[in-house]
């Protein structure tokens, strides 16, 4: 019976070992990593995997807090750490203390992860994406000064519609400092007035993508006044940049395509239009011209007297009517004016002197009374036909 181990004495001898282990305590290893779970201690438990097998892993918080990405499944890291057995479970597992992403692998997870935040915040949403001009009178192009792309573009805009002004700014697309520069174009571009901004480069790895995923490049699109189309890489490449962009075209070339109308099909298009129109005015005129045929030849306008009748009818009779109202109104003013006249007559002083009646005065007063005359008075008789001047020499009062 001495010859049997105990499971925990097991367990502790292969703990020795590799403890002891100087390959095992100072190991570097790359893998995916997969069952994620942060711990709320701080401390971060996970396994490693590549195609052919698996490793458990932990990393404790004072190493966790070092890290500057946030691990999830599916990211491929590189670590750095020692192996042991943990004596409960027998199990071994690499204690991690040091944790660097690795590879292509990242930028796809660095990318959907991007790609679900400005999702959640809105920034790919429909109702808020510009309209672009039909016709823009300026286009701007944010791009690198050599290249294919920038040709493809100027090319295109040239053969489609050479009337649209071009402003090119040169930027970095790739590498360091790209982000900044495509950042600091996009702002100055909307110094110039330009009615359609086009942003993009030929295609490319993941990496020479890269600056179009970059998020202050993604919210420097969203904030901008300017319609933007976004051209970044290949019909197959979908960027960041892309979905924020007011329109995504799935090359340079394509993207000139979209910024301009094609002058010929302009051209065409007015010139069907002219030709609607004109077929269109002219069964305005021919329409116009049959019912003007139709008003002339109608009864009514060539018996045009029948309107007037019954109005001229009734006119007549009001006239009538208005003769005889005057006439009446005539005749009573008339009447009465003679029956003034006679009652004028009638209280007029110069027909009371016709009939030998006079109008006695003394010093322009009038005498009504032998009683107001005096003996030697001065007396103004007024006739009908004139005044004498007499003196009194005797008066006689009435008995």
């Amino acid at each position: 019976m001495n010859n049997y181990l105990t499971i925990t004495a097991l367990n502790r001898y292969l703990k020795h070992v590799m403890d002891n282990d100087e390959y095992l305590q100072d190991i570097y290893l790359k893998g995916e990593i997969s069952n994620f779970k942060p711990h709320g201690s701080g401390h971060f438990y996970f396994s490693l995997k590549d195609e052919g097998g698996r490793v458990n892993a932990i990393m404790f918080k004072f190493n966790t807090n070092k890290l500057k990405f946030k691990p999830v499944d599916g990211m491929h890291v590189l670590v750095h750490g020692k192996v042991s057995v943990y004596e409960a479970t027998g199990n071994y597992q690499i204690y991690i203390d040091e944790m660097l992403e690795d590879g292509i692998g990242n930028l796809y997870i660095a990318f959907e992860q991007l790609k679900e935040k400005l999702f959640k915040e809105g920034l790919f949403a429909p109702e808020h994406k510009l309209k672009i001009p039909q016709i823009p009178k300026k286009i701007g192009i944010i791009t690198a000064i050599s290249g294919a792309a920038i040709r493809d573009i100027l090319t295109t805009l040239k053969r489609r519609f050479p009337l649209t002004e071009v402003y090119v700014f040169p930027t970095l697309v790739q590498g360091e400092g790209a982000k900044e520069s495509i950042v600091k174009n996009i702002n100055l571009a909307q110094n110039y007035d330009l009615d359609t901004l086009i942003i993009g480069r030929g295609g490319g790895s993941i990496e020479d993508l890269w600056a179009f995923n970059e998020e202050v490049v993604a919210r420097a699109i969203y904030d901008a006044n300017i319609p933007i189309i976004s051209a970044v890489g290949h019909e197959t490449d979908t960027t960041i940049a892309d979905l924020v962009a007011d329109l995504r075209a799935p090359t340079p070339t394509a993207a000139a395509e979209m910024a301009v109308p094609d002058r010929i099909s302009l051209i065409n298009e007015i010139n069907n239009n002219k030709l609607v129109a004109t077929t269109q005015i002219n069964k305005l005129f021919e329409l116009a011209e049959l019912q003007l045929k139709r008003l002339k030849d109608s009864f009514i306008l060539k018996n045009i007297e029948t309107i007037y009748e019954p109005k001229i009818e009734k006119l007549a009779l009001l006239v009538e009517r208005l003769h005889r109202y005057m006439n009446d109104k005539i005749n009573d003013l008339t009447n009465k004016h003679q029956f003034l006249i006679e009652k004028l007559l009638i209280l007029n002083p110069l027909q009371t002197l016709s009939r030998g009646y006079a109008i006695v005065k003394a010093k322009d007063v009038v005498v009504s009374s032998i009683k107001s005359v005096k003996i030697a008075d001065e007396l103004d008789i007024e006739l009908s036909d004139g005044l004498l001047n007499v003196s009194v020499l005797s008066k006689e009062l009435n008995k």
